[in-house]
């Protein structure tokens, strides 16, 4: 039994300091209670290579910070506006032109459409007796990524590659345990006869079981991202360590401490409440500005919540210099540090694939900056140019619509002109009467002088739509113009912008989906320890039924994805019709010459062209195929048509 003044007791919220007491067993016959050298001396280095880390990507957040500014269409009111919306509600104050939002939905389409297509990781067999547990592979990862809503997760970090230059995703292995309600025979057992006797049928019972394994996706925040400085963002891997902060409480944290035995050291945390908690380098809040942005007020933790920042840290490090082991050579190790103050977890991670479970995403990655120039950033100074233009004319006409007279208060009533009712009676004084009323009231001219302001927005507009490659042809929008647009120039034009998105595509499925394919496999084959039916439909479904004929689920047991597998790797294209009509004639062409028809594969070359025309599910409508025998025949395969007809006539019988 341990005990340790507790300085969590001091913080925001408690206003006393207690003692906790705490009995833990340390992995790898550690000593790391929180007053120990080893857990004092390990917490250091941790917090140097936090601290470094911070350092450098908080000088990305004020930029990050216009990003995000430009993504929304509220704008804090200052003090001339608020009035301006205090008299009259409807009046129209300053907004934010919402182009970079538009083409940051443009460029999320393109990568939707090329990444996020079932099966989103594709993979085959490295030789011909892997290819069947390829596939199984392929399957159970696939239903793997339906129910752990994987595309949410990776438009996510597509997102944040475009919008602050790269984004980053975790992917990890999980369980999922749940009450599940099971029936079971309702006996018992007899100590006089020595067996099971039944006691009347079956009962309902409810177990604790697991009802998922597999892996899931993480994504880090931008803002809360600790990444080695040392090395680029798309090659973190070379890197000596990696981390990121993640916002918990002190239940959830408890819960996992119970369940998972890497874990320990929680109960020191109980007295952390308020503000105490939160780490130092946790600057979301502070930087980002995203409470400002949804107009909630950047305030702070409450004195009666309990949220806890935990730093997770992947180590590349020698165990012998760090105090952890004997060994000499480097190891990845996880640690988790709570607080900045208390380590919660200290784990070699023991993976087969021997990586920082970690991939990222930099479409416009520069190949030597740890943290790019993103897409949007780009044109972030043409949006603020665009949104000066259209706020400085709304500002000038709400500013003209009003009238500015010039009035003799000696001549006229001034209580009658600011009346803004309509046919109004505006009063002559006394002394003014029958002196006529030509020179009482004089209205200014007004010259808007930001009349062109709308004009000149539409070539700004036109300038964000180069730089960023989402012109009109990929927004979905027809080129205006006298002349009237030709199907080859159409087509042209969408190809040679499709082309540059598919570069960025490109770019990030050799930097993210080839290393997050690699891991998801490696962590299956690794740690998947239950049995799972997966369904035999889809681009291998011959193949599947070849083998394990005419079924809709099959069972894939860990023995059977346990087999060596290439990646495959996506081109970033996308399946469109351009030229589908190229290749329907020269379908027409081989069809109709049978040397040609004797060289290319006629069924295939259709199954391409229903691909580029955007029909996945082809093999639905093919013929399907039985097995029989005809008498005094060998064995042969015919349609189902062929043989429903030559059964009826008695010259088909069934294999035996």
């Amino acid at each position: 039994m341990s005990l340790l003044l507790d300085p969590g007791n001091t913080g925001s919220g408690s206003g006393a300091t207690s003692v906790v007491s705490a009995d833990y067993k340390y992995p790898n016959g550690l000593d790391l209670k929180p007053t120990s050298p080893t857990h004092t001396a390990l917490l250091t280095r941790l917090n140097q290579r936090i601290m470094e880390s911070s350092s450098e990507m908080s000088k990305r957040h004020a930029s990050w910070k216009q990003i995000d500014r430009t993504l929304t269409a509220y704008i804090p009111l200052d003090e001339m506006e608020k009035r301006v919306k205090e008299n009259d509600e409807r009046k129209p104050v300053s907004i934010v032109i919402p182009y970079s939002f538009a083409t940051l939905e443009t460029l999320l389409t393109y990568f939707s459409a090329a990444f996020l297509d079932y099966p989103i990781f594709k993979y085959s067999g490295n030789g011909p007796e892997d290819r069947v547990g390829a596939i199984l592979l392929e399957k159970v990862i696939e239903q793997q990524s339906r129910r752990a809503k994987m595309a949410l997760a990776l438009l996510t970090t597509f997102r944040d590659g475009w919008a602050y230059g790269f984004g980053t995703i975790a992917p990890y292995w999980d369980k999922v345990w749940a009450k599940k309600t099971v029936v079971e025979d309702a006996s018992f057992f007899s100590a006089i006869f020595g067996k099971m006797l039944p006691s009347g049928g079956q009962k309902r019972t409810s177990k604790d079981t697991i009802v998922y394994e597999g892996n899931f996706l993480r994504n880090i925040d931008p803002y809360m991202v600790l990444p080695d400085p040392n090395v680029p963002i798309h090659e973190v891997q070379k890197g000596e360590s990696f981390g990121w902060i993640e916002t918990s409480n002190y239940m959830e944290l408890l819960l996992k401490e119970q369940n998972d035995q890497s874990m320990f050291n929680v109960k020191y945390l109980s007295g952390y409440r308020g503000t105490a908690g939160q780490s130092i380098y946790n600057k979301a809040k502070t930087n980002s500005g995203r409470d400002d942005r949804f107009g909630l007020g950047s305030g702070s933790a409450t004195s009666s919540s309990s949220p806890i920042d935990i730093v997770y840290m992947y180590v590349n490090l020698i165990p012998k210099e760090w105090k952890l082991g004997n060994g000499e050579y480097p190891e990845k190790w996880l640690f988790c540090v709570a607080a900045d103050k208390i380590i919660i977890s200290a784990k070699p991670l023991g993976l087969d694939h021997n990586m920082f479970p970690v991939a990222t995403c930099s479409p416009d990655y520069d190949g030597y900056s740890v943290s790019p120039v993103s897409r949007l950033e780009l044109i972030g100074g043409l949006q603020t140019t665009l949104d000066w233009l259209v706020n400085s004319h709304i500002q000038n006409v709400r500013k003209s619509i009003n009238d500015m007279l010039v009035v003799d208060p000696s001549l006229v009533n001034v209580n009658d002109l600011l009346d803004p009712a309509p046919g109004k009676l505006i009063r002559m004084r006394r002394a003014a009467w029958g002196r006529g009323v030509e020179n009482a009231v004089k209205q200014l001219a007004v010259n808007d002088i930001t009349r062109s302001h709308i004009q000149d927005s539409a070539y700004i507009t036109e300038l964000i739509k180069t730089c960023s490659g989402s012109v009109d042809s990929v927004m979905g929008l027809a080129r205006t113009g006298s002349e009237r647009v030709s199907a080859d120039e159409s087509r042209g034009t969408r190809m040679a912008a499709l082309s540059r998105l598919a570069k960025a595509a490109k770019v990030v499925s050799l930097q993210m989906m080839w290393d997050l394919s690699y891991m998801l496999a490696s962590h299956t084959q690794q740690l998947m320890t239950k049995e799972l039916y997966v369904d035999t439909t889809g681009r291998w479904e011959e193949e599947l039924r070849a083998q394990y004929g005419d079924q809709a689920r099959i069972k894939a047991n860990p023995l059977d994805i346990s087999i060596d597998y290439d990646i495959e790797e996506g081109d970033g294209t996308l399946p469109t019709g351009e030229n589908a009509d190229v290749m329907t004639q020269l379908f027409q062409s081989v069809a109709s010459q049978p040397l040609l028809s004797t060289q290319f594969d006629l069924v295939r070359i259709f199954q391409r062209i229903c691909m580029m025309m955007g029909v996945k599910d082809v093999n639905e409508f093919k013929v399907r195929q039985q097995q029989g025998t005809l008498p005094n025949a060998q064995a042969t395969t015919v349609p189902d048509q062929t043989a429903l007809a030559e059964a009826q006539k008695g010259n088909l019988v069934p294999i035996q």
